[in-house]
């Protein structure tokens, strides 16, 4: 595999929005929820995960094939140079759309082998949603959002940069994380969408289930 954009392509004008910024706040929640003493992350990007989990007293490495970009490791996701368990969670946030499918599950495989105790993937969702607020007076703020109405799932075309996205024809949220369990013994504990985003759908897999590979 080799990259699909330049270190340019994460300049803060053009990369960073606060809807982008929501779903960095929810990286860290539920990253710092699993109390991790060691995290990988699998292709940084411009590196605010890394930055900000620093902040926050949390140790983070970073993998990737881009030497520009900084990562800490720089390696195949195929093939990562640790042993089983190294890292308590392996995260990969909107990078595994930017494989092509057979080979994103293998990459999960892999990712499920170096981690202990989790690994948390966001991923494009491409059934529209408009997010909602509200106000309720003793309550607080009510974050939801609202479907878009579509007759059926589109046929998704690379566009030079994501081989396939979550609710398009083929991949539905059931059929990709089933192909996930199929491919490495994990368990899903959750998955949502981000409310201030909900392009950015997550999923957390449980990944102490199982610890034999071939």
């Amino acid at each position: 595999m080799h990259k699909q954009v330049d270190k340019s392509h994460y300049e803060f004008g053009k990369y960073m929005n606060k809807r982008r910024w929501a779903s960095v706040w929810h990286q860290l929640d539920e990253v710092i929820k699993l109390d991790p003493d060691r995290v990988l992350e699998i292709g940084p990007g411009p590196g605010l995960f890394k930055a900000a989990a620093g902040a926050l007293g949390v140790h983070v490495e970073t993998l990737g094939l881009d030497p520009e970009l900084g990562p800490d490791h720089v390696a195949s996701v195929f093939e990562m140079p640790f042993e089983d368990c190294a890292f308590d969670v392996v995260c990969a946030f909107q990078m595994l759309e930017h494989l092509p499918f057979e080979r994103s599950l293998e990459a999960f495989r892999e990712m499920v082998r170096v981690a202990g105790k989790a690994v948390v993937v966001s991923l494009p969702d491409a059934a529209k949603r408009w997010p909602c607020s509200i106000h309720v007076p003793r309550v607080g703020e009510l974050k939801f959002s609202i479907p878009k109405p579509r007759l059926h799932a589109p046929v998704h075309e690379f566009d030079g940069q994501h081989y396939w996205e979550v609710n398009k024809q083929g991949y539905t949220v059931k059929e990709v994380i089933e192909a996930f369990r199929r491919e490495a013994p994990v368990s899903l504990a959750r998955t949502f969408r981000v409310p201030e985003n909900p392009y950015h759908r997550f999923l957390v897999f449980d990944a102490t289930i199982g610890r034999q590979f071939d």
